[in-house]
């Protein structure tokens, strides 16, 4: 049976643990790496976009990260509960053109027992920012 470790329920520690552990596979850019902490059927809401399954979420972040080039993310705890866990998120990133973005946000996760994300609700706004002002 496939885990994900840490495990729900979650205590403070292992909520930070587990947002640590994505905040580093989604700065690898690796679409394959970051859809294996999903469940097969995993379901998402990232801004109007709706996803289910791992196969739909690596051909997401793979266009994903073609379009946003030079990406860097920053996740920060907001809350857990039991298989829960909520974060405050910012990453910048700069398009095709040069011009450079800052979209920041907060994220719903919800576990299964064995540790893979079931559900990701995602709400995102972007600015666009200078070169200058960027911060990660």
């Amino acid at each position: 049976m496939e885990q994900k470790h840490p495990l729900p329920p979650f205590t403070l520690e292992t909520a930070k643990q587990k947002i640590q552990i994505a905040e580093d596979a989604w700065n690898s850019q690796n679409p394959e790496k970051v859809s294996l902490a999903y469940t097969v059927d995993s379901e998402w809401r990232n801004r109007n976009t709706f996803i289910n399954g791992r196969d739909k979420i690596v051909s997401f972040l793979t266009k994903k990260w073609k379009n946003e080039l030079e990406y860097k993310l920053k996740k920060e705890y907001w809350s857990h509960m039991e298989n829960r866990i909520a974060v405050r998120f910012e990453y910048e990133y700069r398009n095709e053109d040069g011009k450079w973005f800052r979209a920041y946000g907060n994220e719903n996760w919800e576990f299964d027992n064995n540790g893979l994300m079931d559900k990701r609700y995602a709400s995102i706004n972007d600015l666009e920012i200078k070169e200058k002002d960027r911060r990660l």
